[in-house]
């Protein structure tokens, strides 16, 4: 086995991202070959599934199914798939595609090591084989969720919230510095529930104050926090501490009170709009992320349009839309799925031609402005990188021409804005 060549392919979320580095850096601290979302012909594909909404899952399926074409066809020799996916549908996939040599969940990365004769070892937590650019890493503080979000299918996927102790997540940040990472993208289902299970109490403050202390780290992001019980001390170590980004993912779904009642959310519109107000008042220039579900069960044009308006008024500087998925075995999948497609992606187009207006107003305000960025590659005539505003993959980009301008990647530069589109900034750098 150990002469064997192996490719991960990893689909869905950065916490799906995470857990494939993990696998891949207990592989090659025993002798593998590991490629990620890799080209060249590998022995062994092992596919990091997403099953948690319909067009992630499709795209799983997919690319099993092309994994297998290949199989037959004589390129590759055994297929496994773990993930979300195959954790949902334990009982259907094997009967369904019994192609795949074994299939394995969400917490079954021992029995996949176990595959390759390889014994899982805890001290190489933090040795993970990164995927990302060297200079960024995710760290998944928690797995799991405890809430009840009702169209969410994460808690049947990754069971009960399970958080990592403070002094681990140290441990692993100041290995993952002395690689050369910068900045941390902290990542859990629920960064705000951190700390309950393990220590009585919301610790995220806590973890937060441990983090900036480690040497070599500069940026800290704060991924996906959920509204309800937002711990407000968090705010106000945002806003002292410079290490952390003046930026936060916090997905609120929708604005609508019936509708976040029948989301199961635990706020309300008031509720929503206090915490924005508080956010804005104390980390001034802070860039809130967030994210939409239109047409989920009982959307009326009326109740859209409150949405849309709401949109309009408070002017994030980051948004992204879903079409509402009808999951089975949860809680929505119970309603009427009563928008029509065409409705939904209708609407989603709407929200996301009023945020790239929103958008390209910010950027224009930026240009003259001088600002930190983290340059992330060089692509096609341009450097390529990222203020403390702008999350990878997700977010605005500043770029650079390359044929007036060196920089180095990885490294910090400060450039001034120069011209801005709705979704990306151009800049020069200054001494």
């Amino acid at each position: 086995m150990k002469n064997k060549k192996i490719n991960i392919i990893t689909l869905g979320c950065s916490k799906n991202v995470y857990d494939s580095e993990n696998i891949m850096g207990q592989l090659a601290y025993n002798g593998y070959e590991v490629t990620h979302n890799g080209n060249d012909p590998s022995d062994i594909v092992i596919i990091n599934t997403c099953g948690f909404i319909h067009d992630a899952k499709q795209e799983s399926i997919d690319t099993i199914l092309s994994a297998i074409h290949d199989k037959q066809q004589g390129r590759i020799e055994k297929v496994y798939v773990t993930g979300c996916l195959s954790e949902r549908y334990k009982n259907e996939l094997p009967a369904e595609i019994p192609e795949v040599d074994q299939y394995f969940g969400t917490h079954d990365m021992v029995e996949l090591l176990k595959t390759f004769q390889v014994d899982f070892k805890h001290e190489l937590i933090g040795e993970r084989k990164l995927t990302t650019p060297s200079h960024f890493a995710y760290l998944k503080i928690s797995e799991g969720c405890d809430r009840s979000c009702s169209f969410c299918a994460i808690p049947m996927i990754r069971g009960k919230h399970i958080s990592r102790s403070i002094d681990s997540l140290v441990l692993e940040a100041k290995k993952l510095a002395a690689k050369g990472v910068k900045e941390l993208i902290l990542i859990a289902q629920d960064l705000t529930f951190y700390g309950l299970d393990l220590y009585g109490e919301r610790r995220l403050n806590e973890l937060l104050k441990a983090l900036v202390k480690v040497e070599g780290i500069e940026w800290i992001r704060l991924h996906y926090a959920y509204p309800t019980g937002f711990p407000e001390e968090v705010i106000d170590t945002i806003a002292q501490e410079e290490k952390i980004c003046n930026y936060l993912d916090m997905p609120l779904q929708h604005i609508n009170d019936d509708l976040l009642k029948s989301m199961r959310r635990g706020h309300t519109r008031k509720v929503t709009e206090k915490l924005i107000e508080k956010m804005r008042k104390k980390i001034p220039g802070v860039a809130l992320r967030t994210t939409l579900i239109v047409g989920y069960p009982g959307e009326t044009e009326e109740k859209f349009l409150e949405l849309k308006q709401w949109v309009r008024e408070s002017k994030f500087d980051r948004l992204g839309v879903f079409t509402y998925s009808h999951e089975e075995n949860t809680h929505a999948g119970k309603l009427i799925d009563d928008v029509p497609k065409e409705v939904k992606k209708r609407r989603q187009e709407e929200i996301m031609d009023l945020q790239a207006e929103i958008s390209l107003a910010k950027n224009r305000e930026k240009i003259g402005r001088i600002f930190k960025v983290l340059i992330d590659r060089k692509e096609g005539d341009y450097y390529v990188g990222r203020t403390e505003y702008d999350s990878p993959e997700v977010d605005n980009e500043v770029r650079v021409d390359a044929a007036k301008h060196y920089l180095e990647i990885g490294k910090f530069a400060n450039i001034k804005i120069t011209g801005a589109e709705e979704f990306d900034l151009y800049g020069e750098p200054v001494k």
